[in-house]
Formats: structure tokens, C-alpha cells, sequence
């Protein structure tokens, strides 16, 4: 398949960035990580987010959805990058619905996924368990009650896991198998606390104490829970790699305007060599990145045995640019990158949060290494 985007997704690409940056650009977090809003987000304006169809995006169109892939979803993705726009897009549009979609009985799930697609429902995948992405030997527990099951154990780092109304649970049955479990987060025996992230985006640690899970909350069964769990990771890397490329790709943009102001010994700073050649070398990565990140999304989007792979390549390498862009982006700044009166400082604190979220790029080249044979 191509690397560039075709006329539709391009037309997707136009509307998603028009709609983010005016209606989320980066003083709408600002606002909300100063007034320290409880719920990290604006419900209003998921809803607006909705009824453009970006929350469907993954949705069929039977549901009400627009019924696109995981490129359109890293389409969105990337323009939120370029805002860090605080959105439930990742946690429910992406992971909750790509959970949903591959239940062993997804049409159960069917009012979920067009609850989702109206902006009606949150979800939410509680997964990790230290602080390091870890996606198995898990410690929380899935006891069979009946024909449902019994959940005891903790996650953390579950992304806007303190607003989500269901909570898909990755636990562990005793014989170490997988199972993917739905949860009222206002069920008994479930606790929430919120953890809110130094890049001023939502997170949760929570606790499960004896909650019951029905038959009909089972999701997938020990049978499939692994592949399943594995595929909708991959999806989430990929997208969360879209992501990493937005906010690196508008730090470079930021820091070539800023090279061009700037002036020292009567010119302009973007004029010396030294600085030429590590925007250079940026622009670069960056291009690189984009190449393997719209691999990893059409990969990770046709599943298979190589899409592991290219996801984990998408992955670590915006992992690397991203990085390599705030970093750039900061010292290019001067001092006045180290201040919060300028924007370079929250990029780098989401980099540093997207590239820890579900494996940064020594988890990928170590999953890399081991796909491979090593």
C-alpha cells in the first residue's frame, strides 16, 4: 500500500486539523490544567468532536460510525498532537472500540460501539500494572464465579480511566491465560483514583476488590484474550505513534519560525551553519518517522504475523524523533524554553508521556529483537 494518504483521507486530514486547532488549540489545556477541571476534558466539546464523526471513526457505519481504519484514526491522532488537545479520542474511539469490535460475540456489543460513536459513552482500557508497560504475567485476577467471573487486583495508568463509565480489564486467569472483562466503573468493589500526568492529561490507578462480572460483561474468553489483547495494543501503539508525530512535527514547525525571528550579531540565528544542520537532520527523522508510522498503521490495521513488527519499527521510531524534536525544540528556544510562557515545555512533557505509553523505543527494539529471533 502507498505511504501517502489518498484524496479522502487527505479531505479528513483538512477537516480534523481546521476543527482541533480552532477549537482545541493549546490555551484550551492550559485552561483546563489551570482550573484544574475534574474531568481533564471538555464534554462539550467531545460531543462537537462526535458529531463530526471522529469519536466513529473505528465505529461500522451499521452503528452509526464512519466504519474507516486505523490510518484515519492516526489522522486524528496527529492533528491532536500538533494541539495536545486533551480528548477521550485514544482511551474510547481507539482502544475501547477496537476492544469491542473484536469480542467473541461483538454483536452484544453493538449499542456500546454506537454509544461510543454519539459521544454518549466513555471507555476505558485498564491494562499495565507497573510502571514500565509490561502486557503480561498479570497479577490481577480473574476467578471464574458462575459463568462470569470475579475480579481481584489493581491497574494504573489507565488512560482517562476516572471518566470512563466502562472499563474493559485485562486480567489473569490461574492457569495464566487472558481475559478481556467489562466493567461499570461505579460497580461495588471497584476504586478510582485519579492520577493526573505531568503532561496535564488524564490517567487512573484502580483497585478491583471481589467484583463480579457477568456472562454477558465477558468480552473475550481465555481462548482468544491474549490475540486479542495483542492486537488491540498494536493498534493503540500505532496510534499513539501518529500522535508522537503530530506533536514532534509542530515542535519543528515552531522551532524553523522561531530560528527565523530570532536575531543575534545582527542576524537572524537561523542563518548560522551549526543550527542549519540540526534542523536538518530533524527534518529528516521526522520524514522517516512518518514513513514507518503509516506503515505500522496499514499493518497494524491488516493484522497478520508482520504486524507486530511494523508496529513496534512505527513505534520506536516516533519514540526517537518526537524526542529528538522537543529536545532540539527547547534548546533552540534558550531559556525561554525552559518556561512555561512558551508552548516548547508542554510538548516535551507529552512526548515523555506518549513514548512511555504502551512501550517506549527499548521496549520496541527489545520486542523487535525477539520477533526477529534474537
Amino acid at each position: 500500500m502507498a505511504l501517502s494518504l489518498d484524496e479522502s483521507q487527505r479531505l479528513l486530514l483538512d477537516s480534523a486539523r481546521s476543527f482541533i486547532g480552532e477549537r482545541a488549540p493549546i490555551a484550551h489545556l492550559r485552561r483546563l490544567r489551570d482550573t484544574r477541571d475534574p474531568d481533564g476534558f471538555d464534554r462539550e466539546l467531545w460531543r462537537e468532536f462526535a458529531r463530526m464523526g471522529f469519536a466513529g471513526v473505528l465505529v461500522p457505519e451499521a452503528h452509526g460510525g464512519l466504519g474507516l481504519g486505523l490510518v484515519e484514526a492516526g489522522i486524528i491522532a496527529e492533528c491532536l498532537g500538533r494541539t495536545l488537545a486533551p480528548s477521550p479520542f485514544f482511551a474510547s474511539a481507539v482502544l475501547g472500540v477496537s476492544a469491542l469490535s473484536q469480542a467473541d460475540e461483538p454483536e452484544r456489543f453493538a449499542g456500546e460501539l454506537a454509544a461510543v460513536a454519539g459521544g454518549e459513552r466513555l471507555l476505558a482500557l485498564a491494562v499495565d500494572e507497573a510502571p514500565r508497560h509490561r502486557p503480561e504475567g498479570f497479577s490481577c485476577r480473574a476467578t471464574p464465579a458462575g459463568d462470569g467471573y470475579v475480579i481481584d487486583g489493581s491497574k494504573t495508568f489507565v488512560v482517562d480511566g476516572h471518566v470512563a463509565d466502562l472499563l474493559i480489564v485485562a486480567a489473569a486467569t490461574a492457569d495464566g491465560r487472558t481475559v478481556l472483562l467489562g466493567v461499570e466503573r461505579t460497580q461495588p468493589g471497584v476504586a478510582v483514583e485519579r492520577t493526573l500526568m505531568v503532561d496535564a492529561h488524564n490517567a487512573a490507578r484502580i483497585g478491583f476488590n471481589g467484583v463480579a462480572v457477568a456472562a454477558a460483561r465477558v468480552l473475550v474468553g481465555p481462548d482468544r484474550g491474549q490475540t486479542v489483547l495483542s492486537a488491540v495494543l498494536d493498534a493503540g501503539r500505532a496510534v499513539a505513534a501518529s500522535e508522537l508525530l503530530g506533536a514532534g512535527d509542530e515542535v519543528f514547525a515552531r522551532t524553523l519560525a522561531y530560528l527565523k525571528e530570532r536575531r543575534q550579531f545582527g542576524r537572524a540565528i537561523g542563518e548560522f551553519q551549526a543550527l542549519q544542520h540540526r534542523a536538518a537532520v530533524l527534518h529528516t527523522d521526522l520524514e522517516l518517522a512518518r514513513a514507518a508510522v503509516a506503515k505500522g498503521l496499514q499493518a497494524a490495521q491488516r493484522g497478520g504475523a508482520q504486524a507486530a513488527r511494523w508496529v513496534s519499527i512505527a513505534k520506536a521510531k516516533a519514540c526517537q524523533a518526537a524526542g529528538l524534536a522537543v529536545q532540539e525544540g527547547v534548546q533552540m528556544y534558550g531559556g525561554m524554553g525552559m518556561t512555561d510562557a512558551v508552548d516548547q515545555g508542554l510538548f516535551m512533557k507529552r512526548v515523555r508521556v506518549l513514548q512511555e505509553r504502551f512501550g517506549d523505543a527499548a521496549f520496541h527494539g527489545d520486542r523487535l529483537a525477539r520477533l526477529n529471533g534474537y
